[in-house]
């Protein structure tokens, strides 16, 4: 089971509108897990490497590394692992949270920072690094990455120290800013991000093939995952699309020049056409088994199943967390009132990457994330709109600073608070959504899920 904590979570609110769409999240994320979506397309038989349409022939090559990061890299570099078994040489993966039940064979598995960027993720860094300085030109690096790799596998810039990078990760993340402008950012203060490490990789005359889940909002669904992906742009093994006047432009526009460390600005300042990412690297073979989009897909399967008619909202939901969640009450007393635009009952699927903005660290007064502070919003708002019940999580399983995957809220979480005395307006304001969900048992918890792509959110609507 993918929610842990799922009996929990049944114990109390609308039972009915919980079951359900536990039940379809529980069957999206199965959908989605990046052990199964890669192991459906690789296989080995013999010397012969296949990944989906193409081969390769492993007896003309010296050595097979396995590199992987990211918050959905336990699947994903497992799933390589057990393909090559006793043909690999040697695997390192960079995780956010080491499970039990992982099993590696010739991987290394290193736990890093994340969201902000440690000197144990910059060790692990150091160590890949140093592998692929090794490597030769019959070689062969199979490249596994999602979300999160920029934190997990950290080596700035000459001159920038893993502090002052962990510093100015925070501060952007609280910015308020987009993800694509946060990464304009990292990017180039990094010698392993924005396509760097595939960089590093080509000088070295090895052959790559990347395989990646893209949590990037507006990239469309992967289709036919077997075939490689010729618009491939994910960090650190793809071209970037992000460029030195983008970072500096962020910086100006959410007047962060003064709060950043000098370091990274005086760097940004003086780099030259010489310090930009790489934009294409026509020669390395790329698959992308998940995106945003397929996320919203698995959902819809998923309610199919149940016979609950289903919508996708949208898979480009931004903007300021707790307002989103305001916004999926109000639409959901608008489907039970006035069958609009959907009619009741329904499930109200949306995925996308909504942010907490936290201009003062002060005013911090405990946990949470983006997810949970939705579901928050939304309760605060939901009594009028009986039975209806809202799901946010980040679908990796971890979010924002909490160890929980996200919330779980319905039209009767407001009056349940009030009669614990827990102000839900307060924990907004503090940023300590977890310890409100926790305290009502609506936070959820899964571990790591095996995906990557971003927020999910099922909305649940019953009829009046």
């Amino acid at each position: 089971m993918k929610i842990q904590n799922r009996s929990r979570l049944l114990e109390r609110g609308i039972r009915e509108s919980r079951e359900l769409v536990l039940d379809v999240v529980e069957s999206t994320l199965t959908r989605v897990d990046g052990y199964e979506r890669i192991r459906s397309i690789t296989s080995l038989v013999g010397d012969e490497l296949r990944i989906g349409s193409r081969t390769w022939d492993l007896s003309t090559k010296a050595n097979v590394y396995l590199i992987g990061a990211g918050k959905a890299c336990n699947a994903m570099a497992m799933a390589v692992d057990h393909v090559l078994g006793d043909r690999l040489t040697r695997g390192i993966a960079i995780v956010k949270i080491a499970e039990d039940g992982d099993r590696f064979g010739r991987t290394e598995v290193f736990v890093g920072g994340h969201p902000l960027p440690d000197e144990a993720g910059h060790a692990a860094a150091l160590e890949v690094l140093e592998l692929v300085d090794g490597a030769g030109p019959d070689d062969l690096f199979i490249v596994v990455v999602s979300g999160g790799s920029s934190a997990l596998m950290n080596v700035p810039v000459d001159g920038v120290t893993v502090t002052e990078e962990a510093a100015a990760t925070d501060l952007l993340l609280k910015s308020g800013a987009g993800i694509y402008e946060v990464n304009a950012v990292r990017r180039h203060i990094s010698q392993t991000n924005g396509g760097r490490l595939a960089e590093r990789i080509g000088r070295t005359g090895a052959e790559l093939i990347g395989i990646g889940i893209s949590d990037a909002v507006g990239k469309p669904a992967t289709g036919d995952i077997g075939e490689p992906d010729t618009a491939y742009t994910s960090t650190p093994i793809g071209p970037d699309t992000t460029t030195l006047d983008d970072a500096r432009r962020m910086i100006a526009d959410y007047g962060l020049r003064d709060r950043l460390p000098r370091s990274i600005v005086h760097y940004l300042d003086s780099a030259g056409p010489e310090a930009e990412t790489p934009t294409a690297f026509p020669h390395n073979t790329y698959f992308v088994v998940n995106t945003l989009p397929d996320l919203a897909d698995a959902a819809l399967e998923a309610a199919a199943e149940h016979g609950v008619p289903a919508h996708v909202l949208t898979t480009f939901l931004e903007g300021e967390s707790s307002d989103a969640g305001t916004f999926m009450a109000a639409l959901a007393r608008e489907i039970q009132a006035n069958g609009r635009p959907f009619a009741a009952p329904c499930l109200i699927i949306s995925a996308g990457e909504t942010v907490t903005s936290i201009d003062d660290s002060s005013v911090i007064t405990g946990h949470g994330g983006p997810s949970q502070e939705l579901t928050l919003g939304f309760a605060l708002a939901a009594a009028e709109v009986p039975g209806a019940c809202m799901y946010s999580m980040d679908s990796e399983g971890t979010d924002g600073t909490a160890a929980a995957a996200g919330g779980l809220t319905d039209s009767t979480t407001a009056a349940r608070a009030e009669a614990a005395g827990i102000d839900l307006r307060a924990s907004l304001r503090g940023h300590a959504s977890f310890e409100a969900l926790s305290s009502l048992g609506d936070v959820v918890v899964t571990g790591n899920t095996g995906t990557n792509l971003c927020d999910l959110n099922i909305l649940y609507v019953p009829a009046r």
